[in-house]
């Protein structure tokens, strides 16, 4: 079977993590400062933070930014729950607004009436699939309407909106390490942030609450929680990062690949790169009418497929009660599917990957 994902720990991760093992250093220490700093010159930004996992790197960007009980931030339905999840962990509520139907992102018209019809006071822009957002759109929204902009970048690292990485254009961003994403530490995330204050809170509110003005280990001036990363983690995160750029040029080459061979099949939408977007294809999502039979017969060629994601969030039924329609995300999710794009794919898996999609299409097509 072609897996949909492929994550790879070599020799150097092994060696990282043995260093750190041999040093006893374990938890957050030195080895995270470094992940953090590497990170940050990476994107291009002032500051990073590690994390425990993307989930609550979001958690604690919003908890920093003073997001919280009586405040309203317009997302997107078409996401891993994670991202609304967030939102509600800081005791704020999410407002869901439609995506973009060919970019699957969220759409810069439907999020500005959101904002107006509901006073919102942030956007929380996901970067789905490792397509950058219409982040100019939403800078000038977020200026217009005075309101904080996050970014979720956790499928996004190797991307770029114009030239600059994507995490750089809002108040803060959040990157997630999870064994399936561009890169990995196991676990692990980052915030990232221009704004020296907003990084400290950040920090402080995953260590406990403690700053740099507490005198002594047990001293905490605020409420916060254990979101720190460990050292084992960062080593591992060092080490995949220098392999970033390669494996993002891998994914890029695979994914032109699929989409020139997949040009003329009848009922296939490949994924768009929008001019001045660099994807970076953490998943190549097409697009089908008749998903379930191209599944059935990618499965009986040996490739797995993926649906991400099956339900939109406003429709799980941990968000009984939000009442909305929202017809391009609902349809979305009935007919996307992801394809194996990762770096590790041979010529000859990319070769029976198109070959399955067409024997489904011609069995389907009249």
């Amino acid at each position: 079977m072609i897996p949909l994902a492929d994550p790879r720990f070599e020799e150097p991760e092994i060696d990282a993590v043995r260093a750190v093992l041999e040093n006893g250093m374990v938890a957050d220490g030195p080895e995270v400062r470094r992940f953090e700093s590497e990170f940050a010159d990476y994107c291009g930004v002032d500051n990073a933070v590690g994390t425990a996992n993307g989930t609550v790197a979001l958690h604690a960007a919003f908890e920093a930014l003073g997001i919280g009980p009586g405040d309203r931030v317009v997302t997107t339905p078409l996401s891993f729950v994670a991202s609304a999840n967030a939102i509600r962990l800081a005791g704020a509520t999410p407002v869901f607004a439609d995506v973009d139907p060919v970019t699957y992102n969220l759409d810069p018209r439907a999020a500005e009436r959101a904002v107006r019809e509901t006073d919102a006071d942030a956007i929380l822009v996901v970067h789905l699939y490792g397509l950058p957002a219409e982040m100019n759109a939403f800078r000038d929204i977020a200026a217009d309407e005075d309101v904080l902009l996050v970014e979720d970048a956790a499928q996004a690292h190797g991307a770029r909106y114009r030239g600059e990485s994507v995490g750089t254009f809002g108040d803060a961003a959040a990157f997630s390490f999870y064994p399936t994403k561009n890169m990995t530490t196991g676990e692990g995330g980052m915030v990232l942030t221009d704004d020296d204050d907003l990084a400290d809170r950040v920090s402080s509110y995953c260590n406990h609450g403690r700053t740099d003005e507490d005198e002594g280990t047990y001293a905490h001036s605020r409420v916060g929680h254990n979101y720190r990363m460990t050292s084992i983690a960062a080593a591992i995160g060092r080490v995949q990062l220098d392999r970033l750029p390669g494996r993002i040029d891998r994914r890029r080459e695979n994914a032109r690949r699929l989409t020139n061979a997949l040009d003329d099949v009848v009922g296939i939408d490949a994924p768009v790169e929008p001019d001045g977007h660099t994807h970076a294809y953490h998943q190549y999502t097409v697009r089908c009418s008749d998903r379930e039979a191209l599944r059935e017969c990618l499965a009986t060629a040996g490739v797995e497929s993926g649906v991400y994601y099956p339900t939109p969030i406003h429709q799980l039924g941990a968000y009984d009660g939000f009442d909305v329609e929202l017809p391009a995300a609902e349809r979305a999710t009935t007919e996307v599917l992801s394809l194996p794009v990762h770096p590790t794919l041979t010529d000859s898996e990319l070769d029976r990957i198109v070959e399955g999609v067409r024997t489904a299409r011609s069995r389907t097509t009249p």
